[in-house]
């Protein structure tokens, strides 16, 4: 290993490695560290931005510290250290275009243009034909907008065995058709898993095909819905495999795309201290399952991914990793901060988890404690997101004016769609982030600490609520004139306490 030590200039801080960190972003008024070849979380890149114009690229995973006085890296592989590109955004465009170049492509347009809706809280693991299509007409009847609906964990026969239940899905083909007559596009989750005693981990055990211990057997992997086998995405024969599947269920079902859970890498000593007894079908490189996981989701209109390595600039919807039913850092307090170093890393098609969190319990059972108030805001901080997804149907859980509310958020989104997919296609030419800090446009003026609001492209300052209880909120206006959705004008640069009422998402345009 190497130990390089770059010192801090004054003023300067950094942002980049693993975007479940965001909320410690950017790094330099505390100690930090982190080794990102022990990246189990979330989105991550070999990647480190500085305010002043510096950035850090390796194409290998590497160890980092950072204090007051310097950023220290513990590395195996060269590291690239650029100079002179003066901003964050200056350092990262040059990154961009230097190591993740976009593709040019853009993830279907009704991502953009209109929520995306998942089954999963609705239904955890019991989604039916019936149910889903009930779900799609309730969307509809309250006056929400169609969009990507997610059919989530538990509409196949088995994992691995890539095709619907019958039992519970009788005419899946019939189904997709009815979605897309009510104006929806439909995913399916997969994942990499293939359940031990299924006829097709037989065979995919003959064909060679699944990770394996050193001693030849397969290789079993604890997750969070029991022990399976995985599919070796990182050789040629599985990732074909793989992609044969998902190809089917489009050319028979007509579905749309995929919503790709799990793709952690396997870890040396971190799961069940199998890791370092892998019989790689070729030698890999650290975090290069991940890699080649998520490159699985390349070429279809709508690949949503909660792991990945490397592949910014790609025509992959993000998604943060599930978030609590909080206020804090693991829920609602985690959307800006992380979605901020989504676009830091090159991941522009960025998602919070679905709104009010995955929720860790079952929201049928009476011992379940529902926050409305964290919904509301919850919505409210998702509407302006490049992607935004529902679970729990607000209709459900609301009434009255907190659901008018939620809906009105949507509208906000509804009005402003046409500019975030405008900004999609410029990111898929330029690579620019959709949601970007205050200090990517307003460089040098000390907004590198502002964490609770966040502009949409050039043009959109947007500054939701994150606290409990609050009616009023300060905010930050850089230079220029900016129009509210209230009708005030402000004169930037200052700061300044608004009134932000629960019915209230605050967003300006710049005039």
């Amino acid at each position: 290993m190497t130990i390089t030590v770059l010192q801090r200039e004054p003023g300067e801080y950094w942002w980049g490695g693993v975007v479940n960190e965001g909320h410690s972003m950017p790094f330099g008024d505390r100690p930090h560290s982190r080794d990102l070849r022990l990246t189990d979380d979330n989105q991550a890149s070999p990647l480190l931005l500085s305010s002043l114009g510096r950035y850090i690229w390796c194409e290998e995973p590497f160890a980092f510290s950072i204090d007051e006085s310097a950023l220290t890296l513990d590395h195996a592989h060269e590291i690239r250290i650029e100079e002179g590109h003066e901003t964050l955004q200056g350092a990262y465009r040059h990154a961009c275009r230097s190591h993740f170049p976009p593709s040019g492509v853009t993830p279907d347009k009704l991502a953009f243009l209109a929520p995306q809706y998942c089954t999963w809280v609705e239904m955890f693991y019991e989604p039916t034909q019936e149910k889903l299509l009930d779900y799609a007409r309730s969307i509809i009847r309250q006056g929400f907008p169609p969009g990507a609906l997610i059919i989530d964990d538990n509409w196949m026969q088995d994992y691995g065995t890539w095709d619907f239940d019958k039992h519970r899905f009788p005419d899946p083909a019939g189904m997709v058709d009815a979605l897309h007559e009510m104006g929806f596009k439909v995913m399916l989750w997969v994942c990499p898993y293939v359940s031990p005693d299924s006829l097709v981990f037989r065979q995919l055990r003959d064909l060679g095909i699944l990770m394996k211990h050193g001693d030849g057997a397969p290789l079993l992997r604890r997750w969070w819905n029991g022990y399976s086998a995985v599919v070796d995405y990182t050789s040629a024969e599985g990732a074909a495999w793989f992609k044969r599947q998902l190809d089917r269920l489009i050319e028979d079902y007509g579905v749309d795309g995929f919503k790709m859970d799990a793709g952690e890498p396997l870890l040396p000593g971190l799961i069940d201290d199998v890791a370092s007894d892998i019989a790689w079908s070729r030698p890999i490189r650290p975090m290069e399952d991940c890699e080649a996981y998520a490159r699985l989701g390349i070429g279809y209109a709508l690949s949503e991914l909660r792991m990945c390595w490397k592949l910014g600039g790609q025509a992959l919807i993000q998604r943060q990793r599930d978030k609590t039913h909080t206020w804090d850092a693991t829920g609602l307090g985690g959307l800006i901060p992380n979605a901020i170093v989504q676009g830091l890393l090159g991941y522009a098609f960025n998602c919070p988890d679905m709104v009010g969190g995955g929720m860790d319990g079952d929201i049928n059972s009476p011992d379940f404690r529902f926050d409305s108030e964290l919904f509301v805001r919850y919505v409210q901080c998702s509407a302006l997101f490049p992607v935004m997804q529902f679970s729990m149907a607000p209709w459900r859980v609301l009434g009255g004016d907190e659901l008018s509310w939620c809906m009105d958020a949507v509208k906000i989104r509804t009005e402003l769609g046409p500019l975030l997919l405008e900004l999609a296609d410029q990111a898929a030419e330029d690579g620019l982030p959709i949601l970007r800090s205050l200090e990517f446009v307003y460089p040098h003026q000390g907004f590198h600490s502002v964490q609770d609001q966040f502009m949409i492209g050039d043009s959109i300052l947007v500054a939701p609520v994150l606290n409990k209880g609050q009616t009023t909120r300060t905010i930050r206006f850089p230079q220029g004139r900016w129009l509210g959705d209230d009708g005030s004008v402000v004169e930037g640069p200052t700061a300044l306490e608004v009134d932000a009422p629960l019915s209230r998402l605050p967003w300006y345009r710049k005039m």
